[in-house]
């Protein structure tokens, strides 16, 4: 089984103490958000086909890296850099922190293991699409400078009510969710930039906005994990839900437990609540959230 580590929380900028306790054990309860039993989910030597880690801040982390990779577990980052100002991102490392630190891991760790994560995309008055374009430019630079990967998984932001919320409480923000054709233009130019940089686009579960030159993104990428493996990861696993290219995995995050503040989240109803289990978690726990 792929575990996911984890879309709905970043486990290595915040809960790097609380993995390793649960390597050590074996295994992890997972909290069911929609109600019920937890799940407990074996992390044993040969039961993890690979792991797939989401983070923005991946330097605590590291010590963790290098365990799951004396394991022989093959693994994947997602790493978001965007960029976008502190009314939206405050909590969120300078993106020259970041490329510092996915500098670090590939000279560790070697090539193919990171994907550059630029989602979301919030349009609005402070951050309208020409700050993207040249926003997007330059960090792609930086990147295929460095040869830190070969993807970049976009997404525009999903209008959930809870984040829609705060979005509304940033001063002078306006943000706006644009008709399906302004959001296509704009991945269109993207995905033309990071091609000038050999850098190919990936669309992350909104498929309505594919254009040419941008694929269904993979971010559980079973194909990516086979390459690092040098064998075949997960070759018959489903796919993860019907709107994305994701092979099967099992995630061991929990929400709410995200202290990066991000505005636009939507893993987290409640900021202050989140920095509280944030704070107070405890490493031996069984469990994210508890």
């Amino acid at each position: 089984m792929i575990i996911s580590a984890s879309y709905r929380t970043d486990i290595p900028a915040f809960h790097g103490a609380w993995f390793a306790r649960r390597l050590d054990a074996g295994w992890v309860d997972v909290r069911n958000p929609y109600g019920g039993p937890p799940s407990r989910i074996s992390l044993e030597i040969g039961a993890v086909d690979g792991f797939v880690f989401w983070t923005r801040n991946a330097r605590p982390f590291l010590p963790q890296l290098d365990r799951v990779a004396k394991r022989g577990d093959p693994f994947i980052i997602h790493y978001t850099v965007t960029g976008l100002p502190a009314s939206l991102d405050g909590g969120t490392p300078a993106p020259n922190q970041a490329l510092a630190v996915m500098e670090e891991i590939t000279r560790a760790h070697g090539p193919g293991r990171l994907v550059w994560r630029y989602d979301p995309i919030v349009l609005s008055r402070q951050t309208p699409a020409l700050h993207h374009r040249e926003t997007f430019a330059r960090l792609a630079d930086r990147i295929a400078s460095l040869t830190l990967t070969d993807e970049v998984v976009v997404s525009f932001l999903q209008p959930y009510k809870k984040a829609i919320r705060r979005l509304d409480k940033v001063a002078g923000l306006g943000w706006i969710d644009p008709p399906l054709e302004a959001k296509q233009s704009l991945l269109a130019e993207l995905a033309g930039l990071a091609a000038d940089r050999g850098l190919r686009v990936s669309l992350c579960a909104q498929p309505d906005l594919l254009v040419p030159g941008v694929t269904e993104a993979a971010c559980v990428d079973a194909a990516r994990l086979s390459r690092i493996a040098g064998r075949p990861i997960a070759p018959n696993a489903k796919p993860h839900r019907p709107t994305c290219a994701c092979a099967q995995s099992r995630d061991i995050g929990a929400y709410d437990t995200c202290a990066h503040g991000c505005v636009y989240c939507y893993a987290v109803n409640g900021q202050a609540r989140a920095r509280t289990l944030v704070a107070g978690q405890d490493p031996e726990a069984i469990r994210l959230g508890s």
